[in-house]
């Protein structure tokens, strides 16, 4: 097997995908740049910043570009999110965050894979169906399933925001689920980021009493072959405590490692 160039493959992460814009946003997501940064806003309530890298930018001007992206969504009073990766400059970030009031949720693994390595047969265990879904009916479904596995009431929004983005552009996100005696087990989608060599994974939670079937795998590999027959290259995943090893035995390869810090509109505006 050829050792994989973990330095290139960062190299591309870094350079195609941390600063993509999708070809189109769903209605009420807005994006603005402010210095390095792409500022979301309107995403189901909450926001999001990301950035290739932060300009060179350390100390007070780090502070005040922070608390620039604070003012704003307190005005908003809406949580967002800083998705902090772990080769980021300066090496104080994290600790800049906090004192602006950023919380630190669970620490995920960016790993990447080929697709030609990743897509195949789709085998999943017996009575159990994987497929492409496209109905409001299955995104519900899905979402039920995200609020039964993680229980963690986030995933309310969850069908509103597949439905939002397949209406805007449906050639840019595939829904995959799985499902036995009419239950979805497991479901994930693939977003296909035009312009760039990647396909990138989300979700593929799993209901617990259907864990280590290889349902998960089998939801992957869908998804790869998705990927495939549009001309991608490589696979992304944020990857989870729980997913890496899987994903790992299938192929990914770890390049960095990524920390949500999130920050939350105080109850008491004043």
């Amino acid at each position: 097997m050829t050792r994989p160039d973990v330095g290139g493959l960062l190299a591309l992460y870094d350079v195609q995908l941390r600063a993509h814009l999708p070809d189109h946003l769903p209605d009420g997501v807005r994006v603005e740049h402010d210095g390095p940064l792409l500022r979301f806003t309107g995403l189901g309530g909450s926001g999001f910043v990301g950035y290739r890298d932060l300009a060179g930018l350390t100390g007070d001007e780090l502070d005040v570009l922070i608390a620039r992206q604070v003012r704003v969504f307190a005005e908003r009073v809406e949580p967002f999110e800083w998705k902090l990766h772990g080769h980021d400059q300066p090496v104080d970030l994290a600790a800049r965050l906090v004192a602006h009031g950023f919380v630190p949720e669970d620490l995920e693994t960016v790993v990447i894979a080929p697709v030609a390595e990743i897509a195949g047969d789709v085998r999943a265990p017996d009575g159990v169906t994987v497929r492409e879904v496209t109905e409001r009916r299955d995104l519900e479904r899905i979402g039920a399933a995200e609020e039964a596995i993680w229980h963690d009431g986030r995933q309310a929004w969850l069908a509103d925001s597949l439905d939002a983005e397949r209406s805007v552009d449906p050639d840019a996100i595939a829904i995959v689920a799985a499902e036995a005696g009419g239950e979805v087990v497991c479901a994930g989608w693939v977003r296909f980021e035009s312009g760039t060599d990647f396909a990138t994974l989300w979700g593929g939670g799993t209901l617990p009493g259907w864990r280590g079937r290889g349902i998960y795998h089998a939801v992957v590999a869908r998804r790869a072959n998705l990927a495939a027959a549009r001309g991608f290259r490589y696979l992304q995943v944020d990857a989870s405590s729980d997913s890496r090893p899987i994903l790992e035995r299938l192929g990914f390869v770890a390049v960095t490692t990524t920390t949500p810090y999130v920050w939350t509109p105080p109850t008491d505006p004043s």
